[in-house]
């Protein structure tokens, strides 16, 4: 395993649909809890490092009121942005790209729920939009263990670097 280098002031992690009707969902192999536990920890090293985080839900378009359990998860913290997306990735109609470029990012990191829909269709999009786009699959999980384990293990490397939680942590530090 290559050593991952990252520049903590143009890094943002993107928290795909940490909300609590999502989080309850039956997912594999992790819980959303478990999920959104490890997703905590890395927001708050992320910002600690003086990285950007960056809290996306969905919006079902076309509908007056949306479902209990829509809001987010986590407390978004100041300094943390909010995407609200109405499709299955981040970028599409939400002035996330010219978010991050405000704040000059150059890395994404992804985590959430559901592996390979949500984060992987923002992570797609992420490479399109040529961030290098990381993946930490041990704070990422799917509604089904199998599509899990084909875009951790095939999809995602063709599109980024692939890492568990404890090895960008400990990019985050100075060296």
């Amino acid at each position: 395993m290559t050593t991952l280098e990252l520049e903590p002031r143009t890094t943002a992690l993107l928290l795909i649909d940490l909300m609590p009707r999502i989080v309850a969902l039956d997912t594999a192999p992790l819980t959303g809890p478990e999920v959104l536990e490890r997703s905590s920890a890395l927001a708050k090293a992320t910002r600690a490092a003086g990285g950007l985080v960056v809290n996306v839900r969905v919006e079902r378009p076309g509908v007056d009121v949306q479902p209990e359990g829509s809001g987010f998860a986590l407390t978004p913290e100041p300094g943390d942005i909010e995407i609200v997306k109405r499709t299955v990735g981040a970028f599409h109609r939400t002035g996330l790209d010219d978010l991050l470029r405000e704040h000059s990012i150059k890395t994404v990191v992804l985590a959430g729920i559901a592996t390979n829909f949500g984060v992987e269709s923002t992570g797609r999009a992420a490479d399109e939009h040529d961030y290098d786009t990381i993946y930490v699959t041990d704070a990422m999980t799917g509604l089904d263990a199998a599509a899990h384990d084909f875009a951790i293990s095939y999809v995602f490397p063709k599109f980024g670097t692939v890492c568990m939680g404890a090895e960008y942590i400990a990019a985050l530090a100075p060296a």
